[in-house]
Parts: structure tokens; sequence; C-alpha cells
């Protein structure tokens, strides 16, 4: 499947390491300001915790990047927690990982182990979806067809966004980019050239993935 996945809500995840307690909070984002209000609203809830380290990727192919270890030493929770984002291929997104003391000292493994899997589990809660290309266009055709349009748009994965019954029923579809071409093909040759297609525009959007 071409695209890259996103979060479609935020999510938490918890850990226990000798006594001292590691909330994760994930949220999708869209901009670097959208990730420091984020990390700003956690610290100011949680404004009793010891620590709230933070990490964020932005953009398709991760072009921003920023991580924080609150006042943990340094490299064992910002650095750590921001690998587990991009290794998780999940994009748009901010986490911060919330530490309440428990009276022991973690050691720098125990840290980088306790912030990353904070995260995981956070992560492993979250519901995401995957951004792809496509095409909107919109479709006339006889009623004799909806069946036949019905079921092609369906098995094919094309989002039927809006539906009108007017003299002619009139959809309009999202093709998947890599399936545009092929899939106006289809219906006309399965429509007997019956279905007009308007000018293909260019958009994004979300496929739901529970993954």
């Amino acid at each position: 499947m071409v695209g890259y996945r996103i979060l479609m809500d935020e999510a938490q995840g918890e850990y226990e390491e000798k006594k001292s307690k590691f909330i994760a909070l994930v949220r999708p984002i869209s901009s670097e300001q959208e990730a420091l209000d984020f990390i700003a609203e956690v610290k100011k809830k949680r404004w009793d915790a010891r620590h709230n380290c933070s990490a964020f990727v932005l953009g398709k192919n991760n072009e921003l990047t920023r991580c924080s270890d609150d006042g943990e030493p340094s490299g064992t929770a910002g650095r750590p927690m921001l690998e587990v984002l991009i290794g998780s291929g999940i994009h748009d997104v901010a986490v911060v990982v919330t530490r309440y003391f428990g009276g022991v000292l973690l050691g720098t493994g125990g840290l980088v182990r306790a912030y990353t899997q904070a995260v995981k589990n956070a992560l492993d809660a979250a519901v995401t979806g995957v951004m792809r290309e496509g095409y909107r266009v919109v479709m006339s055709f006889p009623y004799q067809d909806i069946d036949t349009v019905k079921k092609y748009t369906e098995a094919e994965g094309i989002t039927t966004e809006k539906e009108d019954y007017l003299e002619n029923v009139v959809y309009t579809c999202i093709f998947p980019e890599e399936i545009f071409e092929d899939g106006v093909k289809a219906l006309v040759d399965r429509t007997g050239g019956r279905i007009d297609i308007s000018e293909p525009e260019k958009c994004s959007f979300l496929d739901k993935d529970n993954t």
C-alpha cells in the first residue's frame, strides 16, 4: 500500500520500573507549533512530576525531528523515545513521557529501557491510519448501473464521499493514485461507456488501519 502511517487520535501507555512510573502520551501533530503546545500542555498538567521528556517527528520523510531529556542524563530519554517513533514508521506524531520518581535510581540502561518501553506501550494502544495520495472525481451514470459501480468501487477501495440522486446518479469519489487509470477504464468498460467521469483533482486521503 502506497502511503504513510499517522495516528488517528492520541493514546497512552504506562511502564513501571523499581517504583518509578512512566506515563507516555502520544498525539498526532501537523506542525512544530502543535508539538510544542502539546509538550507545554502536558508539562502544565503534570507539573508535579520529576521529568516530562519529549520527542516528535514531522513530515512524510521525517524532515523535522526534536527530542528533550528534560533533566534526565543526556541521551537516556529523549533520544531513545525519538528512535521508537522513527522505528514505528508513524509520521507527524509527538510523545511526552512523564516520570514519577519512585525513590530508586535506575541507571543509564534502566532509564533507556523504561522510556523506550513506555513509548512502545503508548503506540501499541494507538489506532493508526494510512495517509495516501489519490484523485477525486465526480462520476455521473444511469440508475441501471448503480450496482455495477458500487460493487466495483467497494471492491477496489475507492472512497465514495458523496452520493446524489438526480436525473442520473452522481458520485464524488476518491481513487487511490496507483489504481486510478485502470479504475477509470474498468468503470467505463463495465458500464458500456454510460458513465461520465470528470477531470481528476489531486488529493490526499486517510485510510483506517488498525495495525
